[in-house]
């Protein structure tokens, strides 16, 4: 079966890759991804950690709505693309009427629901306050303790995509969105569990990069607004679900730093910082290493989540995640980094000696 995204020319001019992660939709999928036995492959560290802790007294409610299969109440991922909680919280608990009654009806002709989801359907004040307080204490639960990673995550996808698309046309963005995608102008086929098509009429699209959108792309039944559709980023499994803390020991944050890094790497790492953007080659001369120490040291701090990498014209631009430079902060004032001056300095003092030892030896 296929999802069928049929494209006008004006649609074409309309498409946009969202910048932030929407807090909504990993809300609901992370909801999906708790429940999915499946999933532990990619996402076993967080459920083990989410399962670790005492249950959640509002759960249920939140899990019969955010069934692992099936369909998901469209009201929960309101349109606008929102990327705080409280704003999400406040398109959600602002659904009207009309939408819960459909909403909810749908979900009803495919399983049986409690007693209280009649509550939802009409917009009891009481029971919406219920369901806020249900998403938002699993928000604090299950996204918070990850939600710098997972923003550097998706702001790394979307940078890595948009410099692409500049530079290999939007054709190369659609054939590269997943390989559960397919672009076929003027139509973009997604594998999908039912068959649908989405005719966007004007409306162009919006391609929202996701951590916890698996195994393949998602959007609404109901489109409203500009249409989205949800689709999987990269992921770096070891970062991405370690809590900002968790590797810190015994020692003062510089040393944790350092033990963590080694010396080289963290001076590398707060290099990248410094430079905002910088590529390989000037890394390696403001630090005095070499082109491929450089890049090896990069290619680490960037499966670790601390920097991003993008090519720009032929070279690779490297710039410090949130991640990264959180880390630095908290060490920074005992981290004893050389400048780039001393740093070449002192290069070039252990080349000098070196040429006089091998001088004294002939």
């Amino acid at each position: 079966m296929m999802l069928r995204i049929h494209f006008s020319t004006e649609d074409l001019l309309r498409v946009r890759v969202q910048a932030e992660p929407d807090v909504m939709w990993e809300i609901l999928l992370s909801s999906h991804m708790a429940q999915e036995r499946h999933a532990s492959r990619v996402f076993g560290p967080w459920r083990h950690a989410l399962r670790s802790g005492p249950p959640a007294s509002s759960a249920g409610l939140l899990r019969t709505l955010s069934r692992p299969s099936g369909y998901s109440p469209d009201f929960l991922t309101p349109p606008s693309g929102a990327t705080d909680l409280e704003t999400g919280l406040d398109l959600v608990m602002s659904t009207p009427r009309t939408r819960l009654r459909a909403d909810m009806g749908h979900l009803t002709r495919q399983t049986g629901l409690p007693r209280w989801a009649s509550d939802v359907a009409v917009g009891e004040p009481k029971m919406m306050r219920r369901l806020g307080d249900a998403l938002r204490t699993y928000y604090a639960r299950a996204l918070q303790p990850y939600w710098t990673n997972i923003r550097d995550h998706v702001r790394a996808d979307r940078h890595k995509r948009m410099e692409a698309m500049a530079d290999k046309g939007l054709e190369h963005l659609f054939q590269t969105l997943h390989t559960m995608v397919r672009w076929t102008a003027p139509v973009l086929e997604v594998d999908y569990p039912v068959q649908q098509d989405l005719h966007l009429e004007g409306r162009g699209l919006t391609l929202v990069p996701s951590v916890f959108c698996w195994p393949g792309p998602i959007t609404l039944l109901a489109q409203s607004g500009t249409p989205v559709l949800i689709y999987p980023v990269e992921q770096s499994p070891a970062w991405l679900w370690t809590a900002p803390g968790e590797h810190a020991g015994q020692d003062g944050p510089a040393e944790s730093l350092i033990a963590l890094l080694g010396q080289t790497r963290a001076e590398v790492l707060h290099a990248i910082r410094e430079t905002d953007q910088v590529n390989t080659t000037d890394l390696a001369r403001t630090l005095g290493i070499s082109l491929a120490g450089a890049s090896q040291h990069a290619s680490i701090l960037r499966n670790a989540g601390l920097v991003v990498t993008a090519r720009r014209k032929g070279s690779a631009m490297h710039q410090i995640t949130d991640r990264g430079a959180a880390l630095l902060s908290r060490a920074a004032p005992q981290l004893a980094i050389p400048d780039s001056h001393q740093r070449r300095h002192s290069t070039r003092a252990r080349g000098e000696q070196f040429v006089r030892s091998c001088t004294l030896k002939e």
